[in-house]
């Protein structure tokens, strides 16, 4: 389902992937992960003017939104130290503006939001999944 990465893009032999194709690979690879952990895909690129969710998924019947970040040094903190409170506040943001869209109330629906942080070789990267983030 979730099984493009960086290695099988397909790409003119000159060209170097663009963080676009990276963050959507990173994303998919996220989304594999946490499926086999059990967790239900739901969405992906959630948009509002507020911000972004990187994915959405069920964790029996807490929505879990999530934060996928990839960094392939720790030079500069690493993957986990790139989500700053205001990217935490815009994910929120995002989060009740979604539920407001599926017609939910965000008080009395179970969510949660998570961070997959993938460090190291994009093909092979360390996972660290930390629940209830934030």
């Amino acid at each position: 389902m979730f099984t493009k990465r960086i290695k099988s893009l397909k790409l003119p032999w000159n060209s170097k992937p663009t963080s676009r194709d990276i963050g959507l690979s990173t994303e998919a690879f996220a989304a594999e992960y946490l499926a086999k952990q059990g967790l239900i895909y739901q969405e992906k690129n959630q948009y509002s003017r507020l911000g972004e969710i990187d994915l959405i998924m069920k964790d029996d019947d807490t929505l879990v939104f999530i934060e996928v970040k990839y960094r392939s040094s720790t030079n500069f903190g690493g993957a986990i130290s790139a989500i700053s409170a205001k990217k935490q506040q815009k994910i929120r943001k995002t989060a009740a503006f979604y539920l407001q869209q599926c017609s939910l109330n965000e008080y009395n629906t179970p969510c949660r939001f998570d961070v997959i942080a993938l460090q190291g070789n994009i093909n092979n990267p360390e996972i660290t999944w930390l629940k209830n983030a934030f």
